[in-house]
């Protein structure tokens, strides 16, 4: 069986493209994969799951306190200051690190 696909190539004529077995081959192999692909992948979400809620308080930054230094107080003694600090960023939809005085941000309960 032999597929055949004219292609135009304007006024002078047409020109044709012949599949080989092997061509044909490719495809279907090419066509599996990308089915199996969508199988696997396709039915999985891209949001996470929810985390779970954290109790939190209101805190108003004093006169030259930095985010470090709020982190530094919420952080346990094995844990790390940077991972305070991120999550601190990410509780209250920081753009960066930075905070100024009078600024009211959330901060971790307890």
């Amino acid at each position: 069986m032999s597929t055949t696909l004219i292609l135009p190539t304007g006024a002078q004529g047409q020109a044709e493209l012949s599949l080989t077995p092997r061509g044909r081959r490719v495809l279907r192999v090419a066509g599996v994969v990308l089915l199996v692909l969508v199988a696997l992948l396709g039915g999985r979400a891209v949001a996470g799951t929810p985390s779970a809620p954290i109790s939190v308080d209101t805190y108003t930054v004093s006169a030259g306190e930095s985010l470090w230094a709020i982190a530094s107080a919420y952080t346990a003694p094995h844990e790390d200051v940077r991972d305070t600090v991120t999550e601190l960023v990410d509780l209250n939809g920081l753009a960066g690190s930075s905070v100024q005085a009078g600024e009211q941000i959330l901060v971790p309960a307890g």
